[in-house]
């Protein structure tokens, strides 16, 4: 099967001034003519488009310690995969290239923007506050995804580290002059946005779980202001979606574990049906087939070693990983280690030639993860009760083992798993945050959180944001056929590698390139 690159791709305006000069035919016309947003339908039409149809899923799980080199399966190199893997400036511009993921968020950003000006130029009619506020998250998650994997994470220098630009209106002229701002910028413009358009959202959608519903948005509001390092709000937002009985939101994940076939479970755990899930996108990705159960993408990959002593294979505090209700899968002839949750699926447009576009459907907001959000606040603020309280409801919905408490916490992290050395692996790693974190039951809290988080999104690309936020030092890990491990390289707290590089085209256009 090919991966036919999709065809076509509209540059949203705001780029037209960075990556090309070709589409001064396109900006002639008559913005009407474009897209004539004159009924709530044609809006509602719009919006559909207002959710990225690309993921950073394989950026930052490739990026990320989910992913070692296995030295045996040399032959399936892929140049994409080796510049991600060795945190180099990426010269491939396919599904999956950080070019890609920069334009699909501003492409969706655009469609934001342009049913905003139509909403505002029809008078902001009662019926089409809804609308307004989804276009206002859709706006909101557009730069959230690309500040967090171009930029610095959210700290004590955001006010000088270099943001991305933040598009308000959409353009109708060739060359609009953008400026990148700063990460405290971006994050500011976000809340701005996602507290205006959270009080205006009905759950209304002929399809709710591909569009922010309530519950979507609340869980977005709640991880964002985790990462903004707004404890209370993280809380407050987390708690509007779980409610007074956390456990009843849960995914069933003994049911969800029941089968072990690839496809069966895959589609299962993205149903649009499942409670769990809060907001699922699609997107144009080999991701399902390079992290899918296939020779595809083998060279790097999530596997055995990973597994057994950091993710999926690893020991708790709750017990082993035969207590785990949703396990993952060794595979006998690849070095791949997957959770069956993120299938591939494949669109023909010339079934004879075998070629089409490769697809994944992606769960970006779950009750399980929001859990876990609300769970490390409580553990920011120092309160471990409420904190061990959430970990215990999860814990307890994903395996059958022992029940989690401040002791058992405590006890696990302080004194029987030492720090991770690439030696001997393990799940605690040290931790160089910007802010602090007191030795002793707050660390052993947050490495408990940070260490489930691991397993829960295993596949999902949030590993790549706790490296970020709390300045874990990671390495890059070549695995012989013997089990044999040799360091190849090391990503430090301050290295500039941590950020991804712009996209070339946008660099070449006069746009401020990352520091590296």
């Amino acid at each position: 099967m090919n991966n036919m690159k999709k065809q076509n791709i509209f540059l949203p305006l705001l780029m037209i001034g960075f990556l090309c000069s070709s589409c001064d035919d396109y900006l002639n016309e008559n913005p009407d003519n474009r897209a004539e947003l004159d009924t709530q339908e044609k809006i509602s039409s719009m919006l559909v488009s207002a959710y990225p149809s690309v993921s950073s899923c394989f950026l930052a799980e490739t990026v990320s310690d989910n992913t070692d080199m296995n030295e045996q399966f040399s032959a399936y190199n892929d140049r994409l995969q080796e510049e991600v893997f060795f945190w180099k400036e990426i010269t491939e511009v396919i599904d999956d290239s950080p070019q890609d993921l920069w334009e699909g968020c501003y492409r969706a950003i655009a469609s934001a923007n342009m049913a905003l000006t139509a909403i505002e130029e029809m008078g902001s009619s009662a019926d089409l506050l809804p609308k307004k506020g989804e276009a206002l998250l859709c706006r909101a998650y557009g730069h959230f995804v690309l500040v967090n994997v171009f930029c610095k994470h959210f700290g004590n220098m955001s006010s000088t580290d270099l943001g991305i630009p933040y598009i308000k209106t959409p353009e109708t002229f060739v060359s609009p002059e953008y400026g990148r701002g700063t990460v405290a910028g971006v994050y500011k413009k976000i809340e701005e946005d996602i507290e205006a358009g959270l009080p205006l959202l009905e759950d209304k959608s002929t399809a709710p779980k591909y569009h922010f519903n309530k519950d979507a948005a609340y869980a977005f509001a709640a991880r964002f202001n985790l990462y903004y390092r707004k404890y209370d709000k993280a809380i407050e937002y987390a708690t509007q979606v779980l409610g007074s009985n956390p456990a009843t939101k849960l995914r069933n994940w003994k049911n969800a574990g029941q089968t072990n076939i690839y496809d069966i479970r895959g589609n299962e755990f993205i149903s649009s049906s499942n409670s769990a899930n809060l907001l699922l996108t699609t997107a144009y990705s080999s991701w399902g087939y390079i992290n899918g159960p296939y020779y595809t993408g083998c060279y790097y990959t999530h596997n055995p070693t990973i597994s057994a002593y950091e993710t999926t294979a690893s020991t708790g505090p709750w017990g082993t990983s035969s207590t785990y209700s949703f396990g993952a899968v060794n595979l006998s002839a690849v070095p791949k280690t997957i959770v069956y949750k993120i299938n591939g699926y494949f669109e023909y447009t010339d079934p004879v030639n075998g070629i089409g576009y490769r697809h994944v459907v992606l769960p970006v907001f779950t009750t399980d993860e929001t859990l876990l959000c609300r769970a490390e606040a409580y553990a920011m603020k120092e309160e471990f009760d409420q904190s061990v309280a959430d970990l215990a409801v999860f814990m307890k919905a994903f395996t059958s083992g022992t029940t989690l408490t401040r002791a058992n916490i405590n006890e696990f992290y302080e004194n029987k798993v030492g720090y991770y050395t690439w030696k001997q692996p393990t799940v605690k790693k040290k931790l160089h945050p910007d802010f602090t974190i007191t030795a002793g039951e707050q660390e052993n809290f947050i490495q408990c959180i940070l260490h489930i988080r691991r397993i829960l999104t295993v596949h999902e690309g949030l590993r790549w944001f706790d490296i970020k936020r709390y300045g874990i030092e990671i390495y890059r890990r070549s695995i012989a056929a013997n089990g044999t491990i040799t360091v190849l390289d090391s990503l430090k707290v301050n290295d500039p590698r941590r950020v991804f590089q712009l996209p070339q085209s946008v660099i070449s256009a006069g746009l401020e390139k990352n520091r590296r």
